[in-house]
């Protein structure tokens, strides 16, 4: 099994999604800033890195999981599906892939700050959003990850895009 989870530009909830899923951050309280700052690709990417898929590690079962920035692209995962659907249909590849979005968990201070760090430079005010965001966020990100790890232990089909709509929301 493949996780790849994704956002705008893959270097705020896709990074906390993906350390939640890898056991990187605290599933008992709240991280504290430190613990988000030092989360892997955090804060960390450029425009130039979206599209790019991360290998983010390998989970407690085994699965690899990674994350994709996929800006305002409508069309990046569908298109993904259809690529990795082929490659399934046509190339002998078994590895089923979960496609999970994490712009459901994302909350205003985080889209402040990141505008305000990624977007402008800020970071003397877009870090602290960030954080606060990220804080509040937390509980709703370790909830997409369950969600996204339990439709994966009933997924029949070779690849699966998750819109976690209805969970996240704050």
């Amino acid at each position: 099994m493949i996780y790849i989870y994704n956002c705008y530009a893959g270097t705020h909830s896709s990074s906390l999604a993906s350390a939640i899923h890898l056991n990187k951050l605290p599933l008992n309280r709240v991280p504290t800033r430190e613990e988000i700052l030092d989360t892997d690709y955090f804060n960390r990417l450029k425009f130039k890195d979206m599209g790019r898929i991360i290998f983010r590690g390998i989970d407690e079962e085994g699965n690899k999981v990674f994350s994709v920035g996929r800006g305002t692209s409508r069309v990046l995962i569908p298109c993904l599906k259809n690529l990795i659907t082929i490659l399934h249909n046509e190339c002998g590849m078994h590895e089923k892939i979960i496609f999970s979005n994490m712009s459901p968990t994302v909350t205003l201070p985080m889209t402040i700050g990141g505008f305000l760090s990624r977007g402008l430079g800020m970071d003397f005010v877009g870090v602290p959003l960030l954080v606060l965001g990220s804080q509040q966020a937390h509980k709703h990100v370790i909830e997409v990850v369950n969600h996204t790890k339990a439709a994966a232990k009933n997924l029949n089909e070779s690849v699966l895009i998750l819109s976690n709509e209805t969970l996240g929301k704050h």
